[in-house]
């Protein structure tokens, strides 16, 4: 299977282009972006060498289904979604922080606990967690948002005494991350599946707070099967879960975690297969909908004419 590792449009009015760690972003006029989902994968903030076919798509349209679903609680960045790949909104001035929130002991969380941290973000953890554990209450773990390299921890009172983000705008950004991880949780409950962390981007438009960029997928969100939960906690196994943390765990155990003189293992054709399954598994559970595989989703220059055609519309 082909997949999708970039694009190099030339549309009208396109002022800057910048290729982000998945997405290639194009700036169209001083107002839009036209961001466009490859099938790059990244894992601790570094972009693997091959992509998975797909994932773009499922990451696309996943954030569409869940934007939609959430614009009772906040405004969001999309004017259009032209095609499974790709989304034209608006251009947002951007908070400097990503907004993770955590209702589970895991992932980063879990591995900071076990060396022996009981702190992260400001956020106190108490002592008998086991990885994976419910957490008695979400907590709101921020980070900086990095361009290039690693996202740090950052606490809330560190963000607002820096000046990150004023004190107003911050608290109204804990607030809806809590409402959206509440939606968030509702839905995939009722898909017999738990959110157990995500993480949330926020920019101002029109002086308003708006949720940008992706939402609920799993390259910002992990999943846990509901069903199986409790039993294999019980029995301190690890979760049935679908993220992008079995492609992670895979790279630990092959020698790489992302830091300095690390080689990144390489991913075969089986591997690359699985990953790709994992993310449609993900897609048809979250979304109760059938994925399609269409393969004419590789062909770029009919994906340019279709966002040449909406920006024409959108004049």
């Amino acid at each position: 299977m082909e997949a999708i590792a970039g694009t190099h449009f030339q549309l009208p009015g396109q002022t800057s282009f910048y290729k982000g760690k998945v997405r290639d972003v194009y700036s169209i006029g001083t107002d839009k972006l036209v961001m466009v989902a490859t099938d790059r994968i990244s894992a601790f903030d570094v972009v693997l060498p091959r992509s998975i076919p797909y994932k773009g798509q499922v990451l696309n349209l996943i954030a569409a289904s869940f934007l939609e679903k959430t614009k009772d609680i906040v405004r969001n960045w999309v004017i259009d979604v032209p095609h499974p790949n790709v989304t034209i909104g608006h251009r947002c001035e951007p908070f400097k922080v990503e907004m993770v929130i955590r209702g589970y002991l895991s992932g980063h969380a879990a591995r900071t606990y076990a060396s022996g941290r009981r702190e992260l973000c400001g956020v106190a953890l108490p002592e008998g967690l086991r990885e994976n554990d419910r957490l008695s209450q979400p907590i709101i773990t921020p980070t900086t948002k990095a361009s290039v390299g690693h996202d740090e921890d950052i606490s809330r009172e560190e963000i607002i005494r820096t000046g990150i983000v004023s004190a107003n705008h911050y608290e109204q950004l804990e607030q809806i991350t809590r409402q959206l991880f509440l939606r968030g949780t509702e839905i995939a409950n009722s898909r017999g599946l738990i959110l157990v962390d995500t993480k949330y981007e926020f920019g101002l438009f029109e002086d308003e707070i708006v949720l940008m960029d992706e939402i609920h997928t799993p390259d910002s969100s992990r999943y846990f099967y509901a069903d199986t939960y409790e039993e294999l906690q019980l029995k301190q196994l690890p979760q049935r879960q679908l993220s992008k943390e079995f492609v992670r765990q895979w790279l630990i155990e092959h020698g790489f975690m992302g830091k300095p003189g690390q080689t990144v293992p390489e991913m075969n054709d089986a591997f690359v297969s699985l990953i790709t399954d994992r993310y449609i598994e993900l897609y048809e559970h979250i979304t109760g909908l059938v994925f399609h595989r269409n393969e004419s989703r590789i062909n770029i220059p009919y994906i340019e004419s279709i966002i040449i055609e909406k920006l024409k519309s959108l004049h």
